[in-house]
Order: C-alpha cells, then structure tokens, then sequence
C-alpha cells in the first residue's frame, strides 16, 4: 500500500496543477468534446459559455458564506474549547488520523459546510500537538469525511427531492427523506463508511523510518499580519461599548432564532438560506460581542478566495454540457446497457464521471437528473435508488474535485498536488462501498 500510494503522490506532485489551472483545462477539455462529440459550433459553444458563467452567482454568494460562517461557527470559542479537550487526549499520529477523519466525517454528514471547515481546523490542531503526524495525510483525512454528505442531512439531491415545488416534482413527485438517505441501506452504507475510511486512512500513514512532512510550527508561531482590531480597553466611549456589547448580539441572535423556530413551526423547510440563516445567527451568540463576530468573519473570508474565482467557470463548464447535449450523451451511454436493477449503477459511474465537469450537488441534478429519471421512468427502475445514486456518484467524485478541496489548502496552506495522491486512494475504496452499496440496493 505505501508503494501504491508513493506512486499517486509523486504522480500528483509531478502533474497535477493548481485548482485554477484545473478549471480552465476542463473548460477547455468541455469545449473540445462538445465541438467532436456533439458537432457544436465554436461561436454557439462561446456564447452558451459566457451566458452562464455567472449562472450560478446566488449559489456562488450561498457557498461563500456558508463556507466562510461555518468557519466563524467551527472556530467559535466554545467549539474551540471542545476540539481543544478533544485533541488533548491524541498522542498517537495515526490516531490523530483518524479523529481529523471522523471530525471531518460527522461534521459533513451534519452539514457539508461545517464539516469541511471544522475537519480542516480540527487537523491543523492535532497536527501541531501530536508529533510525527504526516502533514498532508491528516489534511486529506480531515477532507475525506465530506464524502459523508452525499449520505447526509444536506445531501443536496434527497434534501432538494423531498421538497414540494422542487423543479422536477411533475416527473417525479416528492421524494421522502426515508427512501433515500435514511433508507436502512443507506443508513448502513454511512456507517460502513464511518467506520472503515478512518482505518483506512490511518493505514496509509508513513511507518517508522519512512519520510514525514511536520507541519511548520515555527510559521505557525509566528505573528501574522492583517487588519487592525480595535483596543477593546481603550476608552469608554459609545461606540466602543456598542461594538463589544453582548446583549446587542444576544438580542439579535435570539431574534434570529426565533424566526428559525417560526419557519419550522409553520412547516418550512430546510434549505442553503435557512441553514446560512441559522449559523450566521447561532455564531453572533456564540462569539458574544459584534465587534468579535466581524473579526472572525474577517478571517473566514481568506478561505473562499478560490471560490469566488473558479465558481463561474464551472457555471460555464455546466452551460456548455447542457446546451451542447454532452450530459446526454454521456448518460446514454451507459442507460443503454442498462436494465430495471442495474440503472443506479450506471447512474452512479456516470454521475462520477460528469461530476468533473458539473461539481456542484445541485446543479449537478440539474442537467444529470432530468434524463435519469426519465429514463429509469421508462424502464420501470426505482425512481429513488437512481436519485440517490446520482448524490453518490457526486459525493464519491468530490473525493479528487479540486473545487471541494480549496478549503482544506486554504487552511492547511497545502498544494494540491500535496495531498491529492491520497485522496485518490480514498476515492477507490468509497468507490468500492458505494458500488456494493447501490448493487445490493437493487
């Protein structure tokens, strides 16, 4: 196994280059295909490129801030506090692994944005404590568990399926939670994963006498530069009292709450916007005072600068394969060979591949999902195994999309070529349990 994996991360250290860089090869891959398979003009590619580059600007903006808030939430001091009692008693660097792999687990199944921002923060901290911990194998752990909410409570397709009004509720109808992610199959799959991925990833760690990259505790030590936070002790005056004052930040967080508590008591349910809503709100309460939410927040915001950026190209990745026909065609390819028990295997292999060109859960159904249903439709397969094996398909390709990962290097100051290789390890493994899993489910 430490040869396999030596293979992939000197194959990914060689060849694999930055995110960006990434995005702007698929695109151009996208444009290829399209102009080859699909006979598509240059000029019409073009144009269905820049007129959906910003197609996904409100999801961008979601993205960002949960990304960014979920950060303020995980770094929170009573949440510091706990991951601080929790990686005091880790002394052992593979089992440092595998509680960076189970925060990281657990945090993604309850929502995918705290989880890859608590299993990052949770990393660095057993990395820094535990000595001999390989660096960039505890950050991939740590981002490994996001598969897990593919399987969880915001699973972007089971959630979006079994909301009424959803944009294929005339095809489909409304799916309930309890055949999909809470299906016993699905349930068993997610602790099948929970318990084997930490073993895993503990078992790829460099053994006695084999080379270990530490994480560079003198940078870490070091001051570092950035806005000027005000003196909280210097004088008294109005406005100093207003930006630390915690009943302004107690009131309005219980007013957030309670319009929380509003929405479900009058039947609404969860989305990106409530779950935004809600952990701006609970991080108010948590940091106490105003003036300490903004500097957190202040430090979140450094970890979405690459998604701001490589977000609208895939928006135009995801243009070119819906208006050219490629998703169609790549479906087809595989519905063709299918029959009633074996459609949400190819749903899964085929949503693995397009989740390259489509990343996001959502916009990922949106040209994946109208032909899948249709198809499983026609053929008589269940409609909510051929859902679900579209989430796994995305969850378990997201394990080697550069675009998930940029959180984890933003925090960890990794490459991706650092920890790549062993993500890649992981995604054959989640490859081989989710595989079996959506078998026997037929």
């Amino acid at each position: 196994m430490q040869k396999i994996t030596a293979f992939f991360t000197e194959l990914m250290r060689r060849y694999l280059p930055d995110p960006f860089v990434f995005a702007i090869g698929l695109t151009l891959l996208t444009m290829a295909l399209a102009v080859l398979v699909q006979g598509q003009a240059i000029t019409a590619l073009t144009t269905s490129w820049g007129k959906g580059f910003w197609a996904l600007l409100a999801f961008t903006t979601q993205m960002a801030v949960i990304l960014a808030m979920g950060y303020v939430l995980a770094t929170a001091p009573l949440t510091d506090r706990f991951l601080d009692r929790l990686v005091a008693r880790v002394n052992d660097p593979r089992m440092a692994v595998i509680v960076a792999t189970l925060v990281g687990g657990i945090g993604s199944y309850l929502n995918w944005g705290f989880g890859l921002v608590v299993g990052g923060i949770v990393a660095r901290k057993l990395a820094l404590r535990v000595k001999g911990v390989h660096y960039p194998l505890i950050i991939a752990s740590a981002y490994s568990g996001f598969t897990l909410y593919g399987l969880g409570l915001s699973a972007s397709i089971p959630v979006l399926i079994s909301t009424r009004g959803h944009p294929l509720e005339a095809q489909m109808g409304v799916v309930p939670l309890s055949e999909t992610i809470f299906s016993p199959v699905m349930l068993v799959t997610s602790l099948v994963v929970i318990v084997t991925l930490p073993l895993l990833n503990a078992w790829l760690h460099p053994k006695a006498g084999q080379s270990v990259k530490e994480i560079d505790r003198n940078a870490e030590a070091a001051p570092k530069a950035g806005p000027v936070a005000l003196d909280l002790d210097e004088g008294k005056t109005f406005a100093n009292r207003l930006n630390n004052s915690r009943l302004l930040s107690y009131v309005i967080g219980l007013i957030g709450m309670g319009y929380v508590g509003l929405h479900f008591y009058e039947g609404g349910s969860i989305d990106l916007n409530l779950i935004n809503f809600f952990i701006l709100f609970l991080g108010i309460i948590l940091l106490g005072t105003p003036i300490r939410y903004v500097e957190k927040l202040n430090e979140g915001i450094r970890t979405i600068s690459g998604i701001i950026l490589q977000y609208p190209f895939y928006a135009g990745i995801m243009a070119i394969m819906a208006s050219s026909g490629l998703v169609n065609t790549f479906s087809h390819a595989f519905v063709n060979v299918a029959t009633p028990a074996t459609l949400p295997f190819w749903g899964l292999v085929s949503s693995f591949f397009i989740n390259f060109f489509a990343p996001s859960g959502g916009g990922h159904w949106v040209v994946q999902g109208p032909f899948m249903i249709e198809a499983a439709k026609s053929i008589g397969a269940s409609v909510p195994h051929t859902s679900m094996a579209v989430m796994l398909g995305n969850a378990w390709n997201d394990l080697v999309q550069p675009f998930w990962i940029l959180p984890a290097l933003a925090l960890s100051k990794l490459k991706l070529k650092d920890i790549m290789g062993y993500t890649v390890i992981m995604m054959f493994w989640i490859g081989i349990v989710y595989t079996v899993a959506i078998l026997v489910w037929g």
